[in-house]
């Protein structure tokens, strides 16, 4: 299983962008789906997760300025952030739930400054 993400990149404090995490190699359905972020000196934490029902998980720090979503005909989540802040500035990683254990993504920059 591979997963491939894609949409990173510098954005100025209140705009928006779209990540995307497409997995690869798969031979039946993805459980879980989530994306996880990682600044400098800090842990990684979650930023959202959403089950193979539909149901989400947020951090704390995201809530009504990120929304996650799947196409499962794709095998792709997305990540859509709004109103972004200087402090989302981070690493973000998709992972997946599959076969009874996780997959990383290989991490793409979010940088938000002015």
């Amino acid at each position: 299983v591979q997963l491939q993400a894609s949409g990173g990149g510098l954005v100025q404090p209140g705009g928006s962008l779209r990540l995307s995490c497409a997995a690869f190699g798969l031979l039946f359905s993805i459980n879980g789906m989530a994306w996880y972020r990682q600044a400098p000196g800090n842990e990684r934490e979650l930023v959202i997760q959403i089950s193979s029902g539909g149901s989400r998980i947020y951090g704390d720090s995201v809530k009504g300025r990120f929304t996650i979503s799947r196409d499962n005909a794709k095998n792709t989540v997305y990540l859509q952030m709004n109103s972004l802040e200087p402090e989302d500035t981070a690493i973000y990683y998709c992972s997946v739930y599959y076969s009874g254990r996780f997959y990383w993504g290989q991490g793409t920059q979010v940088t938000v400054s002015s």
